[in-house]
């Protein structure tokens, strides 16, 4: 049983952690921050003409040789997009809690994305989950980078070193 789940999420990938304690915390050092999956949004690795029938956005030739532009929604389509990908990480984040029993969830996530996951997860978590938050981008840290940081703003517990 973990009690934390935490969500590092940007708009290309999801991580998902544990904060795992100690089975004898006088005799071993932690909290430990254990990383169990993470999800890719397969739409930011593809080239632009994989994703697009023109790479090329908001020109168009007329006759005469007359540019003109126009919108081809693909802000839209980006959105929907990164919708879908909320949707997926919220299935996901639903599932450990499941399996790990967790009672609380930190999400950390850039802005746009952050938002997409409010909407994701308000009518699937569980009603008596503490949720917590945190607005940066923090997906590159290593495991024990990102507990210290996260520790350091109180919203996990420190790792605690026991002196042998």
């Amino acid at each position: 049983m973990s009690l934390f789940l935490v969500a590092v999420i940007d708009g290309a990938k999801a991580r998902f952690f544990t904060l795992e304690p100690q089975e004898f915390p006088e005799y071993e050092s932690g909290p430990n921050l254990i990383e169990h999956q993470a999800l890719s949004n397969s739409v930011k690795e593809l080239p632009g003409q994989e994703l697009w029938a023109s790479t090329k956005t908001g020109r168009n030739r007329g006759a005469g040789d007359q540019a003109h532009s126009y919108d081809d929604h693909r802000e839209k389509h980006m959105i929907e997009f990164e919708r879908r990908f909320a949707q997926t990480i919220a299935a996901h984040i639903v599932n450990l809690i499941q399996v790990h029993h967790s009672q609380q969830l930190l999400m950390i996530a850039e802005p746009q994305i952050l938002s997409l996951m409010r909407e994701a997860l308000i009518i699937v978590l569980p009603k008596n989950l503490k949720f917590s938050e945190l607005t940066k981008n923090l997906c590159h840290l290593k495991p024990h980078e990102l507990h210290e940081y996260v520790a350091s703003k109180k919203l996990l517990p420190a790792y605690k070193r026991v002196s042998g």
